[in-house]
């Protein structure tokens, strides 16, 4: 009794009432429950006395032990679009930039990194934009920057620039061959896999192996320019398929089919694909 007294001391001064009247409720309960005792089970008295006394304690936690700013039920605590009013800015946007860095800003606008703001590289710089000659931000030059975004991902978009840092220019700063603002390669990719290296390393081990890519795809010379702008052609009917696959043709090693009953009305990739057709 006197370990209970003394934890109840502890406990602080605007939660003494409160909690009082919960341990009362609770043992009003529990008595009413113990007069019944005789009419139910003892496993359902044992678990209507756990129940009764779970259930005080949550209502007691959630009434009076948790801040009334976080039983709100908004999108946003209004606590906490104060406090993050309140911080100070880091970030100064890219218009502000702009104003200093119109030559870069107007390079990077019409470049493959024109929509990465220019803190994405630089870090917050608001500190630079209230006083640029005494705070300067970052200008990352070392070689493991770059990778961050283009080391190959096969999560990434279909087009999208990436090269494995261990073989390509090994040693060398990406700003070596690229400009930070407009990093157009040195040369135009001349092979697929510069971009498409999953699709290629999927195709080299399936039956489609042998063909090149351009037999099902018509390449325009500006998609190797700006992938993402111009994109080649994919075939779109039954019967593309069908110049190899279709019974009658030349080649005995090719699996063949009846187009006219193969599939019915379904293209050919919805259930194969192309990349990896399992046709053995």
């Amino acid at each position: 009794m006197e370990k209970f007294l003394q934890l109840w001391q502890r406990v602080p001064e605007p939660l003494t009432r409160p909690a009082a009247v919960f341990i009362v409720a609770i043992i009003i309960a529990i008595g009413i429950i113990l007069s019944f005792r005789r009419k139910l089970p003892d496993a359902v008295v044992r678990l209507a006395i756990v129940a009764v006394i779970l259930i005080g304690v949550v209502l007691f936690i959630r009434i009076h032990v948790i801040p009334p700013a976080l039983k709100e039920t908004g999108f946003q605590r209004a606590s906490a679009i104060a406090r993050e009013i309140s911080k100070n800015l880091k970030y100064a946007g890219a218009d502000t930039c702009t104003e200093c860095h119109e030559e870069e800003y107007q390079t990077k606008r019409e470049g493959h990194h024109r929509n990465l703001s220019c803190e994405t590289c630089h870090g917050p710089a608001q500190a630079h934009a209230d006083d640029p000659s005494e705070t300067r931000p970052p200008a990352p030059r070392e070689r493991k920057f770059c990778p961050l975004c283009h080391t190959y991902n096969p999560s990434r978009p279909t087009g999208f620039p990436q090269i494995n840092p261990r073989t390509h220019n090994p040693l060398e700063p990406c700003i070596t061959c690229h400009s930070p603002h407009d990093p157009e390669p040195p040369e135009v990719p001349r092979a697929c896999e510069a971009c498409h290296a999953e699709i290629v390393r999927t195709k080299a081990v399936s039956p489609h192996a042998p063909l090149e890519c351009t037999t099902c795809h018509t390449v325009p010379d500006e998609h190797k320019v700006t992938p993402r702008s111009v994109r080649p052609s994919k075939p779109e009917q039954r019967e593309f398929c069908g110049k190899c696959h279709r019974v009658g043709t030349q080649d005995g090693e090719i699996p063949k089919i009846d187009l006219a009953t193969h599939g019915e009305r379904y293209l050919c990739w919805q259930c194969h694909y192309p990349h990896m057709p399992e046709a053995r």
